[in-house]
């Protein structure tokens, strides 16, 4: 796997430790509102809600892919 690693262009492996930290950092922030009241007044626990979730990938929508005979 370390061989893999390296050969991940450098923003690629910048990303994907920023998408780490970003994840722990939301996992540690809904674990110290597990017990916060909601506005409707149960907490996260109380109804349920999982105590982690998971980021979705960010897909940018700005590039468009140039089909033949397409302008782009």
């Amino acid at each position: 796997m370390a061989h893999l690693l390296k050969r991940l262009p450098v923003e690629v492996l910048g990303r994907m430790r920023t998408d780490r930290v970003m994840q722990i950092a939301l996992d540690k922030l809904l674990k110290r509102l597990a017990d916060v009241p909601t506005p409707a007044g149960p907490t996260p626990i109380q109804i349920g809600a999982p105590a982690t979730a998971t980021l979705l990938p960010i897909i940018d929508l700005t590039r468009r892919s140039c089909r033949p005979g397409e302008p782009c």
